[in-house]
């Protein structure tokens, strides 16, 4: 069965986008570069995978979310995405967009029952951790 592994990311909206990083910095040591910043855990089932959790403020006119009231986004973690997509659909669930396929892994968007446009994410850890090791904090 296709299911959800853990958090991919949290992304909210803000006032003002560099105050927020800044002040998460300053007052909560995160390491912020121009997406927000990552933390970086590994699977309890298997240690010497890397995984990951982003962490990203967006301005408050930001449509990465859908109806601009929604102030917040999940992003989950899926160890299957398509399969999950195909069981999603016969549930009923609303399936927004198409796949979006990177490097570092696939995204789709779902509505859940409150119309909160929730993303999907069946990730690959290996490429994303180089693009988090390219990265300048």
């Amino acid at each position: 069965m296709a299911k959800v592994t853990g958090i991919g990311g949290i992304f909210f909206k803000t006032k003002d986008v560099a105050m927020t990083k800044e002040w998460y910095q300053q007052n909560l040591g995160l390491e912020t570069d121009q997406w927000g910043t990552n933390f970086e855990w590994r699977s309890a089932r298997e240690p010497n995978l890397k995984g990951f959790t982003q962490w990203s403020p967006s301005s408050l006119e930001s449509k990465f979310f859908g109806e601009s009231t929604q102030q917040f986004m999940m992003n989950y973690r899926v160890d299957d995405l398509e399969t999950l997509l195909n069981d999603l659909h016969k549930q009923g669930v609303t399936i927004l967009g198409e796949i979006e396929t990177y490097d570092y892994g696939k995204f789709a968007h779902i509505e859940d029952i409150d119309g909160h446009k929730v993303q999907l994410w069946e990730p690959n850890d290996e490429e994303y951790d180089k693009i988090v090791e390219g990265r300048t904090l």
